[in-house]
């Protein structure tokens, strides 16, 4: 059964609506859906619907809920924050992440940061990164849409930490423990910091640690910006989800 996002707004009673004009084009042009057809509903925030399509045109669809379940939530937050890269597509960060189970996902300025955006190019990118996580999670089964936060400086991020029991900045230089050593064993919210093409400066990673973060190393190979946020959120998730 094919899944959509409708948020919770859009649900009143046993009834729900799909308003999105691009996924009503979708579900009635591409997908061929007509009035009577199953459909699998989530609204990103725990709930799932499965119903029958009652209505249906080029502005709004609705839909007759027939069965409902909440998902719980895991336990605890995973973080991930990425150094905008230019030689990968953040689009295809945002996408993997979402369906390996990152509850949140920081794009982050830093010094090495290649990528120079206004403000009007800031506030696009993070709308589209959005809407991909919602696509990846219809994708991947989730229940939940991790949050994408506004674009910030390393320096805003490194502040943000200080909500986060366990911190880790992966680097290729200076003393650095091995994963594994710096994970605990009791941890709830975590954040992992990506650094850019070309690695943090030492005046970053000063700051860092000064602020709680751990230093860690990917042993002996050197990894691109998205395979470090595959690598990381993998280790992550086994050992803490």
């Amino acid at each position: 059964m094919h899944r959509f996002y409708s948020p919770s707004q859009n649900v009143s009673g046993n009834s729900l609506h799909i308003v999105d004009l691009q996924q009503i084009k979708h579900i009635r042009q591409v997908l061929r859906f007509k009035i009577g057809d199953k459909i699998h509903i989530f609204d990103g925030a725990g709930w799932e619907y499965q119903g029958t399509i009652s209505s249906m045109d080029k502005n709004t669809m609705g839909i007759k809920i027939e069965k409902k379940e909440f998902k719980e939530k895991p336990v605890g937050s995973i973080a991930v924050a990425v150094a905008i890269p230019k030689n990968v597509k953040m689009d295809d960060i945002v996408e993997k992440l979402t369906q390996l189970g990152v509850d949140k996902i920081m794009p982050m300025l830093t010094q090495r940061t290649i990528v120079k955006l206004d403000e009007r190019s800031k506030i696009e990118k993070v709308s589209r990164w959005r809407k991909i996580a919602i696509s990846a999670a219809e994708q991947s089964q989730r229940a939940y849409i991790p949050a994408i936060d506004e674009i910030k400086p390393i320096r805003e991020v490194i502040k943000d930490g200080q909500n986060y029991e366990l911190r880790l900045i992966p680097t290729l230089f200076g003393k650095r423990k091995k994963i594994k050593e710096a994970l605990g064993s009791t941890c709830r919210n975590i954040l992992a910091l990506i650094g850019p093409e070309g690695d943090f400066t030492p005046e970053e990673l000063d700051s860092a640690r000064d602020s709680g973060f751990i230093a860690v190393d990917f042993g002996d190979t050197v990894l691109r910006v998205d395979m470090a946020c595959i690598y990381i959120m993998s280790i992550l998730k086994y050992n803490y989800r």
